[in-house]
């Protein structure tokens, strides 16, 4: 097993790590719409999950994987009135290559953000 991480994204907030890597797969934590410094980007829910594509891209490339080696995601979001325009940014990230996705409203997520990603990932090692 190998630990992954990057300083270009969001350090992990508590004991965890930003993914590991097990038999050629990767595994992220769950990226919020941090910047890499640890703030909550400003602005409404695209905003939040074009940071939190950008941190899940960092945490990605520092795996040796690519959004194109992204075999399932699973997006938590605050508020499903909020999935159509989620999901017409995810349409821009993954345009030929769609993997699997689970989607789920849940009543909180950390720092009260509205929406939180997490992927696995095959890597070339």
């Amino acid at each position: 097993m190998r630990t992954i991480l990057t300083d270009k994204a969001p350090a992990a907030i508590g004991p965890y790590s930003q993914g590991v890597i097990v038999n050629n797969i990767f595994y992220s934590s769950g990226q919020i719409p941090l910047t890499p410094e640890g703030q909550l980007v400003e602005g409404g829910i695209e905003e939040q999950v074009h940071q939190v594509f950008s941190n899940i891209k960092a945490v990605l490339a520092s795996s040796g994987a690519s959004l194109n080696s992204v075999i399932k995601t699973t997006l938590f979001i605050k508020d499903m009135n909020d999935f159509p325009a989620i999901n017409s940014i995810y349409g821009t990230y993954f345009t030929d290559h769609l993997p699997a996705r689970s989607c789920v409203e849940v009543a909180r997520l950390p720092k009260d953000v509205k929406v939180e990603m997490e992927v696995i990932a095959l890597v070339r090692e």
